[in-house]
């Protein structure tokens, strides 16, 4: 179901990943951000939007992890964009004869037979430092950086007040790091952030990848708290607070804490091999 977070802009969430489709509306339809996670899930959001009148016309992807490069044949035939790096990335992926079952391996064992993998990945890379997505509506910024993935971006509508943050930003989830491409993923994170704060005046409401949406004041909180976490890995602090992980773990989330313990046995491996 479609439920508006200010005017022109609604989401649709999933159920497991609680995963945040963005529908923005423009002149002819609507683009739409991060479309997933099931395929039933994609038919219903397909379904709504016909009930509104509302053909897709443009789609984005904000990076290339799995469950942000979904289709459904019912969503029509749109260009489908993300930025070059994140194109590369799952262009990457898909460049494996073996890509199918590989991607399949990554998937939540509760939907592996659900995510529809046909029209996987098909992203249209805009050309490098590309400023605004091209289409017939509201003007769309992209906010790329090199938090959480390769080529990830948020999306600034500024005329509707709204940023979309990608996996950044989550009420849920703590920030993900890239840890396998990145030279420097703390510093990656924390210019990300930065970038978030220069535009925060602008913003009504914030939208993540996963999770809740929020506010303007509850924006800066996040970032806040986005901050103190990656500035805690990098100072390998044994215990982090952080509301996200342990008791005060939403229900159901609490494997955030299991992610939160890879990333700091990562890093202090990292350390370990620069300081020999």
């Amino acid at each position: 179901m479609l439920r508006q977070v200010a005017e022109g802009v609604l989401i649709h969430q999933s159920e497991l990943l609680q995963n945040n489709t963005v529908v923005v509306q423009g002149r002819a339809g609507v683009l739409l951000v991060d479309p997933g996670i099931t395929g039933g899930e994609l038919a219903a959001l397909a379904g709504d939007l016909r009930q509104l009148g509302q053909p897709v016309v443009a789609g984005f992807a904000t990076h290339p992890d799995w469950d942000h490069v979904l289709w459904h044949a019912e969503l029509g035939e749109a260009p489908r964009y993300g930025t070059a790096r994140c194109a590369a990335s799952i262009a990457e992926v898909l460049s494996d004869a073996d890509w199918k079952a590989r991607v399949a391996e990554g998937l939540p064992p509760e939907i592996a037979e659900e995510v529809p993998l046909d029209l996987f990945g098909l992203i249209t890379g805009l050309p490098a430092d590309t400023a605004r997505i091209p289409w017939d509506g509201p003007e769309v910024r992209i906010i790329e950086h090199r938090a959480h993935a390769v080529g990830h971006a948020a999306l600034f509508i500024e005329e509707r007040g709204v940023l979309v943050a990608g996996d950044m930003l989550s009420d849920v989830l703590v920030p993900m790091l890239d840890l396998d491409g990145a030279a420097d993923p703390i510093e990656d994170y924390l210019a990300a952030l930065r970038l978030f704060e220069a535009v925060a005046d602008g913003v009504e409401v914030v939208i993540p990848g996963h999770g809740s949406t929020g506010g303007a004041d509850e924006l800066r909180a996040r970032i806040d708290q986005d901050r103190a976490y990656v500035q805690a890995l990098r100072d390998n602090q044994q215990v982090v607070s952080d509301p996200r992980l342990g008791p005060s773990a939403k229900p159901g989330w609490e494997w955030v804490g299991d992610v939160h313990d890879w990333q700091a046995q990562r890093l202090a491996g990292r350390s370990l091999e620069s300081h020999p």
